[in-house]
């Protein structure tokens, strides 16, 4: 059975979520610490579509393309899927939960499918990075694991 995050982890996304938007323009410490944390996380969530035995991650149309949208936590994910309506309210949220560090590799392989990034908590959060970015954050776990 796979347990959500750790609370303290997650609201630390909220605190850097905080700190990126205060940040000035051009500054990007704070999205840095920001997708640090997410590296942290111990499992990545995403809202299951697609039938059981074959299920996709939600993902959103941006202007540069398909977003898969990853989630800091369980109820997160589900709270997220009522609120866009992607599941009807008061119906169970199918869920993927995928534990690092293979939840990297999980995510980049999605760009075979035409995904070319990753929306952290949306709409809560939103902030994105591009596939190409999931190579520093596996850099950070690997480091993270010594």
């Amino acid at each position: 059975m796979t347990t959500d995050n750790d609370p303290a982890a997650v609201a630390e996304l909220d605190r850097l979520d905080g700190e990126v938007r205060a940040a000035a323009p051009g500054d990007t410490t704070a999205q840095v610490a920001l997708w640090r944390q997410v590296s942290r996380l111990a499992t990545w969530f995403f809202v299951a579509r697609g039938e059981p035995d074959r299920p996709r991650p939600y993902a959103v149309a941006a202007p540069q393309g398909p977003m898969v949208c990853l989630y800091s936590s369980a109820t997160r994910a589900r709270d997220a899927a009522h609120a866009l309506g992607v599941v009807p309210a008061g119906e169970p949220v199918p869920l993927l939960a995928v534990p690092m560090p293979d939840a990297v590799g999980y995510v980049a392989s999605l760009g075979a499918a035409g995904v070319v990034g990753v929306a952290l908590d949306h709409p809560r959060i939103g902030h994105f990075v591009p596939l190409a970015n999931l190579a520093t954050l596996q850099a950070w776990v690997e480091e993270d694991a010594r």
